[in-house]
């Protein structure tokens, strides 16, 4: 049987070209190219605007926090302000002492104290106050009607608002050796108690005012995380027969890992700050044994002592440590899967 010779349509006689993509977008244009082929010119008229409204934030922060950086040339200096008016003529006429400030900072026993006192502070408010935020967001986020919610974590929220005066007054007049518990036990036939004179509870004490003040604030980020939480993943969990708990350990908890990590990360840089206007109030009260902490003893060696290059020495090896800590903490986030305060 003879094939027949009329020729197919073209369409069918030639293979289907190609279609040609482009990464241009999906009209593929050809004069489009993709973000990082853009010149920078382009990327500049293309977020100009956005580059604007930064701007003053940028000009802040320049100016509060990296333009004193330069001041630090005063831990290396016999630092006199009483030279000039002007403390910039005073930082380029004060004698250079070169590494002395810190040769005397790591001979003074007054030193290794506040270290010392620091990093027990900073180990009682970790293991104590760290994870009650946690604890307290599960808790509120647990209760089923919004209006017990919202007046749950306004209550905890309030006491962010006081100052540390107010909150320190308050416990004064609650624990102190005049106040309602030493009075209760008075009356009871007991001897009356101190807490706010004693060294040996002075780091639990600060711990329990700090709970009290700036437990709720911490509340507000964990609840905005577990927002963020798709309730599908608590309805399959609960279709797989998972109760309460499990749900919280296996939905609730990983969902919150990686704030957990990165609010880690920043208390471990932070763990040389343990507050200095609540201490400095309560300072004298314990006695600076107990009481002296390193920003306490930069303050008192710089503004009472007028040693101002000596307390900027010891201010610049506690900001050297705290980066360091940072990074190391950092490390440990990025070795357990969490991106931490910045990627690799």
């Amino acid at each position: 049987m003879s094939h027949s010779t009329v020729p197919r349509s073209r369409a069918e006689a030639s293979p289907p070209e190609k279609t040609r993509v482009t990464s241009g977008g999906p009209t593929g244009s050809p004069g489009r190219r993709p973000p990082e082929q853009l010149s920078r010119r382009l990327r500049f008229r293309r977020d100009r605007v956005l580059l604007l409204m930064t701007l003053p934030a940028v000009v802040l922060v320049l100016v509060f926090n990296y333009l004193p950086v330069l001041g630090n040339i005063v831990a290396f200096q016999d630092y006199d302000p009483y030279i000039s008016d002007n403390g910039i003529v005073s930082m380029l006429h004060s004698p250079f002492v070169g590494l002395e400030n810190f040769q005397r900072i790591f001979e003074d026993s007054a030193f290794w104290n506040a270290v010392q006192n620091t990093l027990v502070l900073f180990i009682v408010q970790l293991v104590l106050f760290f994870p009650i935020p946690i604890l307290l967001a599960l808790l509120i986020n647990s209760v089923v009607r919004p209006r017990v919610r919202a007046v749950a974590q306004a209550v905890l929220y309030l006491p962010h608002f006081f100052s540390w005066v107010l909150v320190i007054a308050v416990f004064q007049q609650m624990f102190g050796g005049a106040g309602m518990l030493s009075q209760l036990l008075r009356q009871n036939g007991y001897d009356g108690l101190d807490i706010m004179t004693n060294p040996d509870t002075f780091a639990f004490l600060i711990t329990a005012q700090s709970v009290w003040k700036d437990a709720g604030w911490g509340i507000i980020v964990f609840l905005a995380a577990l927002a963020s939480v798709p309730t599908d993943h608590y309805e399959a969990a609960a279709m797989d027969g998972a109760g309460r708990w499990r749900r919280m350990w296996h939905v609730t908890l990983p969902a919150l890992r990686p704030v957990i990590a990165l609010l880690l990360v920043l208390r471990v840089g932070d763990a040389l700050t343990v507050g200095f206007e609540q201490i400095l109030l309560q300072r004298d009260g314990v006695g600076p044994g107990a009481g002296e902490v390193l920003d306490t003893f930069v303050w008192w060696n710089g503004v009472r002592n007028q040693d101002f290059g000596y307390a900027a020495a010891a201010g610049l090896v506690k900001g050297v440590v705290s980066i360091g800590l940072v990074l190391a903490a950092n490390k440990v986030a990025h070795l357990m899967g969490e991106a931490g305060v910045y990627k690799k």
